[in-house]
């Protein structure tokens, strides 16, 4: 697996940013993200290739960043187990629970969304150490 998108918004409902490399701080977010400075969800991590099925459920496609989700990698399942930890490039995450699918999807991406993303939607994670997180950065679940 490798990072294909980062995406971080500045605030709640505020639109997301494309960026090539995002500062990760261990304990406490992405900086520059909505979640930095929150106790346990400090990055969201999906796939692509979960996020094709769920555009073909959909009957249309849809720009990654509409989920928001702040990693999206190329291809593979994203554990959804908490405890269960990635290497992000440089930076170690902990899965702290799946990240669900919200109504707000239908407004955002259109009708039907939310339910062609459920189980699809990846994971909330927290970090446990810091770095940068690059796009193409390779990513590991770590046993």
């Amino acid at each position: 697996m490798h990072v294909v998108a980062l995406n971080v918004a500045p605030g709640s409902r505020l639109p997301m940013r494309s960026v090539e490399e995002v500062l990760a701080e261990a304990g406490t977010g992405l900086v520059g993200d909505r979640y930095h400075g929150t106790k346990h969800r400090h990055v969201t991590v999906q796939s692509r290739e979960l996020l094709d099925r769920a555009a073909a459920d959909l009957g249309r496609p849809f720009d990654q960043s509409a989920t928001r989700r702040n990693v999206t990698v190329d291809a593979g399942e994203i554990p959804t187990r908490p405890g269960t930890r990635l290497r992000v490039g440089e930076v170690l995450l902990e899965v702290v629970r799946v990240s669900a699918s919200c109504r707000l999807l239908d407004d955002w991406i259109g009708p039907g969304a939310a339910a062609a993303l459920r189980g699809r939607g990846g994971s909330a994670c927290r970090l446990l150490s810091s770095g940068t997180i690059r796009v193409g950065d390779s990513v590991e679940v770590l046993a």
